[in-house]
């Protein structure tokens, strides 16, 4: 029998699988991000302040907590395929639904409702991911798969940009309508098409051959025995998970700051046409990629994590208290975004490999959720708090060094999780 090649099976797999995620990881960032454009037309149309904004924005993750565990037990049950489709059908449709908004309460329904049609995807594709990749290509497959959250914010500016300075007006829908809707029904249909062609398994997919699956399948199985696999109620209690739970806050802290403000942050340097805000706002998002394949590359070629993800969560808090330094410069504060932007993107795709190398099961797909339900409520905590000391204060620089202080004592906590491969330690943490 022919050895199998282990280089050219990973890129098959990678070819199959990846650029179908990717996309809908695109998507799934754009269409609940996007409300940071629509604010720059929304907010005078409906006559919103940013403390309703920011509310509105952050609500979408008290829906996205709620169903988060639960969505992902049951992907665990009912298979990739079915559960992820279903997700993104019913985001996209109520992404879409945005465009009906007339008042806050409609604004804070709509979205809190997206939170809990998308609650599952991120944490569902992650686990769906780990039983396709062993640990030592994990790195740089999630490096990859990342680039589309970076992507997003390059071309999500880019798109949005345009749906705000050229629709306006069209068939009596605002800019910000037409937005909503162009960026919402792709994620339907492509809903439709992975329903139709996305594999659940090793098993299932009849693109590899017999020797190829069994090759696959017991590197993953070898790796799996290592690992904790109690049950749901081990991730619920576990010291490590919850360490880990307060490192992804950090993260998430500092990515729907910039996910939600930075279009704003522009706008209050000076600059006003929304495809200039566009256009500039690309520029943090291409460094962020750049940064991103060289942080996964850098990983997995040293084989090292902590230190890697230690620089991340210091370079987003350097770049953060340089945003509340320099935000009325429109130079200077477009480079404190970029460096902001390098290590808050940078971080996901380093941090996953954690609890992946250390459980495995059931106890892996409830681990994850919990770890990304409990963090992303900094997707409420971080919009809500800087729209609100905005509308008190008429100031963005106090609520920007709070994140910059969260994502901080991120570094802390990481050090704290990995200075030890002893598991006493990390239960005590």
């Amino acid at each position: 029998m022919q050895p199998i090649d282990e280089n050219v099976l990973f890129k098959k797999v990678s070819w199959r699988i990846l650029p179908i995620l990717m996309l809908a990881f695109f998507l799934s960032y754009l269409d609940r991000a996007n409300v940071g454009f629509a604010k720059l037309q929304m907010s005078a149309d409906l006559n919103f302040s940013d403390a309703v904004y920011g509310f509105g924005a952050g609500i979408f993750f008290i829906g996205y907590f709620l169903l988060e565990i639960p969505s992902n037990l049951i992907l665990h049950r009912v298979g990739a395929r079915t559960w992820i489709s279903r997700i993104m059908f019913t985001w996209g449709f109520l992404s879409c639904a945005v465009v009906l908004v007339r008042t806050p309460y409609e604004f804070y329904a709509v979205r809190f409702l997206l939170g809990l049609a998308e609650a599952g995807f991120i944490p569902g594709a992650i686990y769906y991911m780990s039983q396709w990749y062993p640990e030592h290509r994990r790195g740089r497959a999630w490096g990859t798969f990342y680039i589309a959250l970076a992507a997003s914010g390059v071309g999500g500016g880019l798109l949005s940009s345009f749906f705000l300075g050229t629709m306006s007006g069209v068939a009596g829908l605002a800019g910000w309508q037409w937005m909503m809707l162009g960026e919402g029904l792709p994620t339907v249909l492509l809903s439709i098409y992975m329903f139709l062609r996305m594999d659940d398994d090793i098993a299932g997919a009849s693109w590899l051959t017999d020797p190829e699956k069994r090759y696959l399948q017991n590197m993953l199985s070898a790796q799996d025995s290592a690992k904790e696999s109690e049950g749901v109620m081990a991730a619920l209690t576990s010291g490590k998970i919850w360490v880990m739970v307060g490192i992804y806050f950090g993260f998430t802290m500092g990515l729907y700051a910039i996910s939600f403000w930075m279009p704003t942050l522009i706008q209050r340097m000076g600059v006003a046409d929304p495809v200039r805000i566009g256009l500039l706002s690309a520029l943090p998002g291409v460094c962020a990629i750049l940064s991103l394949i060289a942080f996964g590359y850098s990983a997995d070629k040293h084989n090292e994590r902590k230190w890697h993800l230690i620089t991340c969560y210091v370079m987003a808090a350097v770049g953060f208290v340089l945003c509340a330094l320099w935000q009325y410069n429109p130079v200077l504060g477009i480079v404190a975004l970029c460096i902001a932007n390098i290590g808050v993107f940078s971080m996901p795709a380093l941090f996953w490999s954690v609890p992946t190398s250390m459980l495995t099961g059931i106890t892996a797909a409830a681990g994850i959720a919990l770890i990304n339900c409990i963090g992303n409520l900094a997707g409420f905590v971080s919009p809500y708090m800087i729209g609100y000391l905005s509308t008190v204060t008429g100031r963005t620089d106090i609520a920007l060094l709070v994140v910059a202080g969260v994502t901080a004592f991120g570094a802390v906590l990481v050090y704290l999780l990995m200075r030890s491969s002893r598991p006493g330690p990390l239960a005590a943490a």
